[in-house]
């Protein structure tokens, strides 16, 4: 098609979201790497199903604002934006399930295999993400 750029076409563009939606998700996994008090992915090759399953669930709760960011805004420098926001505000709900919860330490608690923990991880960190996506604004 005459007179378009070459970032104009679809299949373009979604190969420029994908590319940096899976930096950010690096990104985000690295930072969540410093916030728990356990290696995430020496538990997970381990076999530790309950880091795995915290770990999961915040790779789907990241990605998944990340989807609502890049439905909802134009320009990559937004999407980014929004995304990052929702991250952070993501690590809150993770501090805040750990206040919550003052009869046991959470990072300990997957750390040993509680599952059951875990799950509660996985849980809140998908299910705050479809609030947040829902939340970011055009």
């Amino acid at each position: 098609m005459a007179g378009r750029s070459f970032w104009q076409y679809p299949i373009v563009e979604t190969a420029g979201y994908f590319s940096v939606v899976v930096l950010c998700l690096v990104v985000a996994m690295a930072l969540f790497e410093v916030v728990t008090k356990y290696q995430n992915w020496h538990e997970i090759r381990k076999g530790n199903i309950a880091v795995a399953l915290a770990t999961g669930g915040k790779i789907m709760g990241v990605c998944n604002i990340f989807r609502y960011s890049v439905e909802r805004h134009s320009s990559f420098g937004e999407m980014i934006a929004w995304g990052i926001f929702g991250f952070i505000l993501l690590i809150f709900a993770y501090y805040l399930y750990e206040f919550l919860t003052p009869m046991f330490k959470v990072d300990e608690e997957i750390e040993n295999g509680n599952i059951a923990v875990g799950l509660i991880s996985f849980t809140i960190s998908v299910g705050l993400s479809f609030i947040i996506g829902a939340s970011i604004v055009v």
